[in-house]
């Protein structure tokens, strides 16, 4: 039982930081997780108690209670089959004994096969591009702020370019932003975004900027109009600094859950997405779906929204995460 051995040590050895700012990361990931925990760990310690023997309807219920966490169906019915076959082999009888394997293979899905680097890849020779992409209405703009302030509180000069040139208010908002978190800023409502950002991007070299964050259409109903633009905007981007973008961030609303999924799937068929963050995290029991995307999509998860405020969009930490999610069970 070597991983959930893992998580037991893991749970003590969350429980006994001493340092101040670790503590703080570890409270905002179990308070971020807790609708999730709650929903999820409970319904599991509850279906223990239901069925003390392992059956097919402790299979069925369990089946319902990890869809419910929007693991994903693929995921989920790829994991039950290992489970039975755990069962099997194992002639595992006792739920009991159950639950640690089941903990066991969901640390699995993101632990097992091609590690995935959650770390963001910085520009030795010049500014750092993080090219930020997604639908409209799944937090992308106030991540753009969010990620702004934390380098900002970095010591690193920022600045922000508006590529999301004619959706109404867009430019606007992206520049009251930019003003609040002490960044540089650069956009012109209508004009061509690839363009635009060009222009950005040579004063951004000439103002000696560390990072540059850059807000794109998220206009996914037309996926051809959208490829072609991000196809533009990347060629003018690598053109001006070499080995740039340094990262292209998928922004999805944890609490869409599986939608969250496809629009992944669709984004990576266009461009080429180097990792996720996670927003709204905190607001949805939906917390499982990290699993989903490393199962379904294969791409790490870079930043999570644990909370409204500034400081709440932390790099993720698979840690912090696997505590946040099982605490309660050991």
């Amino acid at each position: 039982m070597g991983l959930f051995n893992k998580l037991k040590n893991l749970v003590s050895k969350k429980e006994e930081v001493q340092d101040k700012k670790e503590q703080e990361e570890i409270k905002n990931y179990e308070q971020g997780l807790k609708k999730t925990r709650e929903e999820f760990v409970s319904k599991l310690n509850i279906l223990g108690i239901k069925y003390t023997k392992v059956s097919e309807e402790y299979f069925e219920e369990l089946e319902n209670i990890l869809i419910m966490a929007d693991i994903g169906v693929n995921t989920v019915m790829k994991f039950m089959d290992k489970l039975r076959d755990r069962v099997k082999h194992e002639n595992i009888k006792d739920t009991a004994y159950l639950k640690e394997v089941i903990v066991d293979e969901l640390l699995v899905i993101y632990v097992e096969g091609e590690s995935l680097s959650d770390k963001i890849k910085m520009n030795e020779n010049g500014p750092t591009v993080i090219l930020m992409v997604g639908v409209n209405g799944v937090g992308k703009t106030t991540t753009i702020a969010k990620l702004a302030h934390k380098y900002g509180e970095e010591g690193k000069k920022v600045m922000l370019i508006a590529g999301d040139t004619f959706r109404a208010g867009a430019v606007n908002q992206l520049e009251i932003w930019a003003k609040r978190t002490n960044s540089l800023f650069y956009g012109k409502e209508g004009s061509d975004p690839a363009s635009v950002v060009y222009d950005g991007l040579v004063e951004a070299k000439e103002k000696n900027v560390d990072i540059v964050l850059i807000d794109t259409a998220g206009r996914l109903q037309n996926k051809v109009n959208l490829m072609k633009e991000l196809e533009k905007i990347n060629k003018v981007i690598s053109t001006h600094i070499e080995g740039a973008p340094q990262e292209t961030l998928l922004v999805i609303d944890a609490a869409t859950g599986q939608n969250g999924i496809m629009q992944a799937k669709a984004f990576k068929e266009i461009t080429n997405i180097t990792g996720i963050v996670l927003t709204k995290l905190d607001g949805t029991a939906k917390g499982g779906i990290v699993l989903a995307i490393k199962e379904e999509v294969n791409l790490p998860v870079k930043f999570i929204g644990l909370g409204e405020k500034m400081t709440d969009l932390k790099p993720f930490d698979i840690e912090n995460y696997i505590y946040g999610l099982f605490k309660d069970m050991v």
